[in-house]
Order: structure tokens, then sequence, then C-alpha cells
């Protein structure tokens, strides 16, 4: 039953990270000078986002989770995930 709500925490964030990493709209002259065809690569395609999201959001977290087991769950952070997703989980 937690993974239901450990999967919507996780849609969450990757829905938060590419909201803050998505450019304006309007400032297509500032994407610090690369050229069209770049800019439609990595930006206009998302891929850039796609990247930055692997790397933020699951790459650290599986790392620190691998290496550190027990000091990553033991914390009030993780607490407060675990009862988060439960709550999500029985709403």
């Amino acid at each position: 039953r937690y993974l239901t709500g450990r999967q919507l925490m996780v849609v969450l964030s990757v829905f938060v990270i590419n909201l803050c990493g998505s450019p304006l709209p309007g400032t297509a002259d500032a994407y610090f000078g690369l050229p069209d065809a770049m800019q439609q690569l990595f930006l206009g395609s998302g891929l850039a986002m796609i990247l930055m999201t692997a790397m933020l959001g699951q790459l650290t977290t599986q790392v620190n989770a691998s290496h550190c087991m027990i000091d990553f769950i033991n914390n009030y952070l993780a607490l407060f995930t675990l009862y988060f997703a439960l709550g999500i989980e029985f709403s």
C-alpha cells in the first residue's frame, strides 16, 4: 500500500523539477547563445529536463541510499515522507 503513495510523490517531484527548469515564455533569445538546432534538440524537445530530472531526482537519492542506508532512512525527513505517502495512500 505504501507504493502508490510513493509513486504519486515521485510523479509530483518530477513535475516540480520540470516546472522549475523550463524556460519562461518569451525568452527565446536568452538561451546562452546556442544555435537554433541545439536549442530545439535540448530545450525544445525536453531532453535537457529529462537529463536534469534523472540526475537530480533519481541518481543522487539512489546513490545516497545505497551507500548510507541506515542514515538515509533514520531521519525526520524520511519519516515525514513515509507518513505523507501513507496519508496519500489512505485517502
